[in-house]
Parts: C-alpha cells; sequence; structure tokens
C-alpha cells in the first residue's frame, strides 16, 4: 500500500532536507529518501503503524513502516522535483537471501516470514530500481537485488 505525506511536520521534515538542492536526479533522490528515513525512524519488531503521516510522531517502525515511509518520502520529492511523471515508488514484500540463501529459513519468528522493501520504477522505459530502507539502517546497503 503505497500512502501521501499529509502531515505537515512530515512535509517539514522532507522539505528541510531539500532547501538548498535547485535540482536532484533520481539516484540523489533515492539516496536522499533513504537518508530522511533512517534519520526519522527507529527500528522495532513490536506492533505499530505504518502509515508514513503517523509514523513521524511515533518514530519506531519495523520493515513494514520503513518500506512505506520510504516510499511516501520518495513520491513526495519526485512531486516536489516534477518527476512524478515517470518515476514511481512502492512497496513491496519479499524475502531476503544472502549468498543465495533465504534467510528467513535461519529464525523461528513469524516476524521473520517475510520482508518489505521498495521497488522504485519508470513507467516511460521500464527501468526499475530495489531499495530496503530497513537494510540501510543497519548495513548502509543502498541498493538490493530483486530475483
Amino acid at each position: 500500500m503505497s500512502y501521501m505525506v499529509t502531515d505537515n511536520e512530515l512535509q517539514d521534515c522532507i522539505n528541510a532536507s531539500l532547501k538548498n538542492e535547485s535540482e536532484m536526479n533520481i539516484d540523489e533522490i533515492i539516496e536522499r529518501s533513504l537518508e530522511i528515513t533512517a534519520s526519522e525512524l527507529n527500528f522495532t519488531s513490536g506492533r505499530n503503524d505504518i502509515d508514513p503521516n503517523k509514523l513521524i510522531h511515533s518514530k519506531d517502525a519495523h520493515c513494514v513502516g520503513y518500506a512505506a515511509f520510504y516510499a511516501a518520502t520518495f513520491n513526495y520529492i519526485l512531486k516536489e522535483y516534477k518527476l512524478d511523471h515517470a518515476w514511481n515508488a512502492v512497496p513491496q514484500r519479499g524475502k531476503i537471501y544472502f549468498l543465495g540463501m533465504n534467510v528467513h529459513n535461519w529464525f523461528s519468528s513469524s516476524f521473520f516470514k517475510d520482508h518489505d522493501f521498495v521497488i522504485i520504477r519508470n513507467s516511460e522505459t521500464g527501468e526499475m530500481k530495489a531499495v530496503d530502507p530497513t537494510l540501510y539502517e543497519y548495513f548502509y546497503i543502498e541498493r538490493v537485488a530483486v530475483r
């Protein structure tokens, strides 16, 4: 599910991080959105909101909230720089693989059954990029591969 940024505090937070940027390309928007998400959220495995407009206040999120917050932030910045006609970010659910192995098999908790990340797609060219804001938070991994 994709959310739109409607909360004034979230808008102000994003706008403050953009105030010195006259223009940005897609890779810069990806990076800035990761930075904003990592600076505003704290990871928790507990139950919490996933709506970015609420997360800006509560600050605690699991991977679903991280993906929703990132996608909303990214799409808001796209609109600010008038790139939303071609690009769009949507949260997705999948598995995490490391060295070809599904890491979810190593955990017994239902929390690790699947994982949320974000697909960024260009509707004009078909180009696709994948980011995982939760992995960025812990390991500074900016991009992930999709299988």
